[in-house]
């Protein structure tokens, strides 16, 4: 699967999650994982033979978990933060939830 506008949106909207949040609502390591997590997803092609996409993936799921349980973020914001990473990848539905 190659580079589609709807990937470019998802990967636009993280990074501007990230601006928006900055320093205030995200540790410096938290903001590096979620980037480096779209910046990998974003160049993926073969999601089911690309371990570093799916630990990525999965690193932020940890983090947005996180971010609820620590009552920093609420569970609709993670959520959505979430979904956006997730269609930074090559993948052709969302079917990824946090834990609630």
């Amino acid at each position: 699967m190659s580079m589609t506008s709807y990937r470019a949106s998802a990967y636009r909207r993280v990074i501007q999650t990230l601006r928006d949040m900055g320093p205030a609502k995200l540790w410096p390591a938290e903001q590096t994982c979620l980037r480096e997590a779209a910046d990998t997803l974003l160049f993926c092609s073969e999601p089911d033979v690309d371990g570093a996409a799916q630990d990525a993936l999965a690193a932020v799921a940890v983090l947005t978990d996180d971010l609820i349980d620590a009552e920093r973020w609420t569970p609709e914001r993670a959520q959505r933060l979430l979904d956006d990473v997730w269609a930074c990848g090559p993948w052709g539905t969302l079917d990824l939830s946090i834990a609630a």
